[in-house]
């Protein structure tokens, strides 16, 4: 299976025809947006965006890892704008330090302002949205070498490279082969491929967080030195000998935002609204949102720092680096519940897909068609299992880490995790029990 996987990234096709594919639904999806039909109900790009890409996106960083970063359309204009107008200005310190922030940061602020100004149900919206984040994207690839968007920037990269450490799919190099390269073409390029576009040198890859599968290093490798191979899931953030606050950070955050995106969604929400009038003494959404916003936000951290000083009295660890060493396991949860519940919007809604692809490619539209894939009880009964299986995934996961790091003292170390992951599941439970809205 190595050399199979291994001879198709040597394919001078490889990515190649899926950047095609991806740049050509890119721009269907940014003209049907703009000029399409105001209703997101009607509005195939909206289809697109929302009901298939989002939903698979999670499934593919599970599978494949960061293969999506590989074939991105906005890597595919970096890589373009880098080719005919780049400075290639090395990357500031300041990114290479604080660019997770701004990836945590941005990914907040893009979910507060979709909920703010309805982005996702507003076809100009996310439009306009995919055009700003084009127009930073030109920029950058005008600025920096390589893709300093991908790697520094991008809120879908951060949560790509979250997401990844989950993946069964690895690319790494071989130690006995690389100690004596001397060329380091997989890192600096040569004639066969440019060198890696996110900035890793494949030898000292110690996980799949940077490695989008490009297969640029394979290319390049005069030693036949790169293997791809498949490994259990999660498996890397049972070894993370460097764990870093941020990246954890962004993982407690997800599942804020998972929260959030299932509450918008539910009938509690405008009685909790409601709620909230009464206590602020204002109607006003944007102050409403903002303010549930916030708790939704905190009340992850809060608790995940609660388990973190829960753990301290067990390993004499600082606080601060409990949270930063066990805030990967929940990337699993985080994982399942994304994939959960996007998973309502694809089964629920995947019919959409057909309905306004057809009406955008012939002109005829059914109407009054269900646009349902299969019934709402199997949705129901495949988001509980998903979110079961991620919650023993983050269960285990946090186990090995309080193994590995704490072998005398590992159960009281991984107890007061445990209840957190179980406090998590059950509260995600509770959400899906409730009746979802659409978005088609």
């Amino acid at each position: 299976m190595n050399q199979v996987l291994k001879n198709i990234l040597k394919s001078r096709w490889y990515p190649v025809i899926f950047q095609i594919i991806t740049l050509f639904f890119f721009s269907i999806v940014i003209y049907t947006l703009i000029t399409g039909p105001a209703s997101p109900h009607d509005n195939f790009g909206t289809a697109l965006t929302w009901v298939l890409w989002w939903p698979i996106i999670p499934l593919i960083f599970l599978l494949l890892g960061r293969f999506w970063c590989a074939i991105c359309p906005f890597a595919t204009i970096n890589d373009f704008v880098q080719k005919f107008a780049g400075m290639k200005l090395k990357v500031p310190n300041f990114l290479k330090k604080y660019g997770i922030w701004i990836i945590d940061a941005t990914f907040i602020i893009i979910t507060w302002s979709d909920h703010i100004w309805g982005i996702v149900e507003n076809p100009r919206g996310s439009g306009i949205l995919l055009l700003l984040i084009t127009t930073g994207v030109i920029f950058s690839g005008v600025l920096f070498e390589r893709r300093t968007w991908c790697r520094y920037l991008c809120f879908l990269g951060g949560l790509a490279g979250n997401y990844s450490r989950t993946g069964m799919l690895k690319l790494r190099a071989t130690p006995d082969i690389c100690k004596n390269c001397t060329t380091l073409a997989c890192y600096k390029g040569s004639k066969n491929a440019p060198g890696c576009p996110l900035f890793e040198v494949p030898r000292n890859m110690q996980t799949s967080a940077t490695c989008n599968l490009c297969g640029y290093c394979v290319k390049n490798c005069p030693n036949d030195s790169i293997n791809i191979s498949f490994k259990p899931p999660a498996s890397e953030l049972w070894f993370i000998k460097r764990p870093r606050l941020e990246e954890s950070f962004l993982a407690i955050v997800i599942m804020g935002i998972v929260f959030v995106q299932n509450l918008t969604m539910l009938e509690i929400w405008q009685k909790w609204q409601k709620a909230l009038t009464n206590i602020l003494h204002t109607d006003s959404y944007p102050v409403l949102f903002t303010v549930l916003f916030l708790i939704a936000m905190t009340i992850p951290v809060v608790l995940t720092l609660v388990a973190s000083k829960g753990a301290s009295y067990a390993n004499r660890q600082k606080t601060w680096e409990n949270f930063a060493r066990y805030g990967y396991s929940l990337i699993p949860l985080d994982l399942a519940g994304h994939i959960a519940h996007n998973l309502f919007h694809l089964l629920a809604e995947g019919k959409s897909i057909y309905y306004t692809g057809l009406a955008f490619f012939t002109g005829k539209k059914l109407e009054g068609m269900s646009t349902a894939i299969v019934s709402s009880s199997t949705i129901t009964f495949l988001q509980y299992t998903i979110l079961v299986l991620g919650a023993i995934l983050s269960l285990y996961t946090a186990w090995k880490i309080a193994k590995n790091n704490e072998p005398k003292n590992t159960f009281n170390v991984f107890l007061p995790f445990s209840i957190l992951i179980i406090i998590f599941l059950l509260i995600n439970i509770y959400l899906f029990m409730l009746p979802m809205a659409m978005r088609m």
